[in-house]
C-alpha cells in the first residue's frame, strides 16, 4: 500500500521549471513515479528528463523495499538534491531537506529560530540546521539574567545572530543580545553569586589595614596590587565556570 497520499500538498509556483537547467537544489516539485527499481525509482517531473530517487531517500526511515513506499503512477512531493545538466542526470530526495546547511552558516547571519530547550546556562534555538543553536546566559540581553526562563519560553519564536560555528562539534553558538539595541546608559555588570570567600575577606581588611598605616605615615601612595591580584583572582573564577558550563553543553550535545 503507498503511503504517498498522505504527503502534504505542494504549493504551486510562480515559475514551474521547463527544463533541467532551471531546477535548483532544494527545490520543492510534484513528479509521477514512471519505474521501480532495487535501487530506487525514476519520476517525471514533467521537464522531459526523468529524476532517480534513491532507496536511501525515500524517508528518514530505514527500507527495505522501494515497492513499500511506492508504486508505479503514484504521485509524490520531491526535492531536488543534485542536478548534473550536461549529463542530463537529476537525483531527488522526499526527505525535506534542512533549511540551513553547515555551508550556509557565516557569522554575523541572522535566523529566525524557535526555542526548544532551557537550561540554566543558556538556550536552545531551531534555526532549521541539523543541530540546535545555543544562546548562552550571556547572550540572552544586555542586562543581567540570573536564567533563561526569565526572557523565554519554550515555543518562543526569536532572531538571533551566529557568533560562530564548528562542523566538527556539531555546533552553533548564537545571539540574542548582538542584535537587540543597547541601552542608553549601560547597564552595570552584576557578578554572579558567589560563595563567601574568606580568603577575599580577609585581604580586604589587610588593604584597610594598610590605607590607615600609610595615612598615619603621611604617605598616600595607593597600593592596588592586591586589588589589582582580586580581579584577576574574580576573572579566573568566572572564566573556570564558563569553561565547566562549555564542558556540559558538549555533552549535552553528544547525547
Amino acid at each position: 500500500m503507498s503511503e504517498v497520499t498522505e504527503t502534504a500538498e505542494v504549493q504551486p509556483t510562480d515559475t514551474a521549471p521547463q527544463s533541467i537547467n532551471d531546477l535548483q537544489p532544494k527545490m520543492q516539485l510534484t513528479g509521477t513515479v514512471t519505474r521501480l527499481e532495487l535501487y530506487g525509482a525514476f519520476i517525471d517531473l514533467g521537464i522531459g528528463v526523468n529524476a532517480l530517487i534513491h532507496i536511501s531517500k525515500l524517508g528518514k526511515d530505514r527500507v527495505n523495499r522501494v515497492a513499500d513506499v511506492l508504486n508505479k503512477g503514484d504521485e509524490v512531493n520531491v526535492w531536488v538534491e543534485k542536478v548534473d545538466a550536461e549529463k542530463g542526470q537529476i537525483m531527488v530526495t522526499m526527505v525535506e531537506p534542512l533549511a540551513v546547511d553547515w555551508k550556509d552558516l557565516e557569522e554575523k547571519q541572522v535566523y529566525t529560530g524557535t526555542v526548544t530547550r532551557l537550561e540554566n546556562f543558556g538556550a536552545f534555538l531551531n534555526i532549521g540546521a541539523e543541530r540546535e543553536g545555543l544562546v548562552h546566559i550571556s547572550e540572552l540581553s544586555h542586562g543581567y539574567v540570573k536564567h533563561p526562563s526569565e526572557v523565554l519560553s519554550v515555543g518562543d519564536e526569536v532572531q538571533a545572530q551566529v557568533l560562530g560555528f564548528s562542523k566538527r562539534k556539531r555546533r552553533i553558538d548564537l545571539s540574542i543580545k548582538a542584535i537587540l539595541e543597547k541601552p542608553e546608559a549601560e547597564i552595570q555588570e552584576v557578578d554572579e553569586v558567589e560563595e563567601f570567600d574568606y580568603e577575599e575577606e580577609e585581604e580586604e581588611f589587610q588593604t584597610a589595614m594598610e590605607i590607615a598605616l600609610r595615612q598615619a605615615l603621611g604617605t598616600n601612595a595607593p597600593a592596588r596590587g592586591k586589588k589589582k591580584k582580586k580581579k584577576d583572582r574574580r576573572k579566573n573564577r568566572r572564566q573556570r565556570m564558563r569553561s565547566q558550563q562549555d564542558d556540559l553543553l558538549d555533552r549535552t550535545l553528544q547525547r
